[in-house]
């Protein structure tokens, strides 16, 4: 008994920490300079990954005798590694550049809504 309501005190414990986490790093979706600046980061480590991965295949063709028979399946695997990050990084820089345009627009529209509300305000200093 003890022991099955420890399990659950624990759980809870686990789940609200957990839940905390993941609403702190949440972004909102009207925020583009941050959607953008997240997308760019992502861009990044997929950069990072695909760089790795190009060095481990350029070492592999080098001396690929050093792999034995588990060689290609280790060039199969890293090439299909660098086909995903590759994939990764145009779709996170896509994204990146969407958002950026994004964020001008938005940007642009509240100083043109300023500009109309100041027009149309016939009280307003000059």
């Amino acid at each position: 008994m003890k022991t099955s309501t420890l399990l659950i005190a624990s759980l809870f414990v686990f789940g609200s920490f957990t839940s905390s986490a993941f609403a702190q790093n949440a972004i909102d979706n009207e925020d583009h300079f941050a959607l953008a600046s997240h997308y760019e980061n992502l861009a990044k480590e997929a950069e990072a990954k695909l760089q790795e991965n190009k060095a481990a295949l350029e070492e592999y063709e080098e001396h690929s005798f050093y792999y034995g028979r588990q060689g290609q399946d280790v060039q199969s695997h890293t090439t299909a590694n660098i086909r995903e990050y590759e994939k990764q990084l145009s779709e996170n820089l896509n994204n990146a550049n969407l958002h950026k345009k994004l964020a001008m627009e938005q940007q642009n529209n509240v100083i043109n809504k300023a500009k109309l509300n100041v027009g149309d305000d016939s009280s307003a200093v000059r």
